[in-house]
């Protein structure tokens, strides 16, 4: 009878751990929030020099808002079919999630082509050099994201593999939701500080 107790606390402990995959993405996670908000604050600082370029932001990044928010719905239902073992639907909505993470991508290209066309570049004075830091960074975050939700496609439709284990999908969810709201903070940013 002791001997089941202590198999049960060990058990019970081990649950309450953190996975150490779960750990070190919050702790670049962290890591990625500082990043940012420095280039932020850096932003908002160099706007008040002479030269600064005002701009208004393209009305595809609404659309692009958009996507990245239904991506992330669509994200929790693949990660809740994936633990409840309902396959179909895993792949249904882990399908729907990478659509939606490479129609973001389109989206962002066209929004920042109108933005360089309109004549906020690298170069010169203006901020174009801040802005384009930005979003180049969330861009290659985004980026490692959707390969991450390839992958995941990728694997539900191949038959060979059967893994239950949750851990990759909730870091994937984890993840996929931190640049989620990476950019409705950006996106709310330059609507604000323009």
């Amino acid at each position: 009878m002791i001997q089941s107790i202590e198999v049960k606390d060990t058990v019970s402990d081990q649950r309450k751990k953190i996975h150490p995959h779960k750990f070190t993405l919050w702790v670049g996670l962290g890591s990625i929030i500082m990043m940012f908000a420095a280039f932020t604050s850096a932003y908002i600082v160099k706007r008040q020099q002479p030269g600064w370029t005002s701009f208004d932001l393209p009305v595809v990044f609404w659309y692009s808002s958009a996507v990245i928010l239904i991506s992330s719905v669509t994200m929790q239902f693949a990660v809740k079919s994936f633990k409840q073992r309902e396959m179909r639907r895993y792949r249904q909505f882990i399908s729907i999630t990478a659509v939606c993470g490479l129609l973001f991508i389109g989206l962002q290209l066209i929004g920042f082509d109108q933005i360089w066309k309109s004549g906020i570049t690298f170069r010169g004075a203006g901020g174009g050099q801040f802005l384009y830091i930005i979003a180049g960074l969330h861009a290659v975050h985004v980026l490692g994201g959707v390969i991450t939700l390839l992958v995941l496609f990728f694997q539900a439709f191949n038959s060979k593999i059967r893994n239950y284990n949750s851990v990759p999908i909730e870091v994937a969810s984890t993840y996929w939701h931190f640049v989620d709201a990476l950019w409705i903070y950006l996106f709310i940013f330059f609507l604000w500080i323009h």
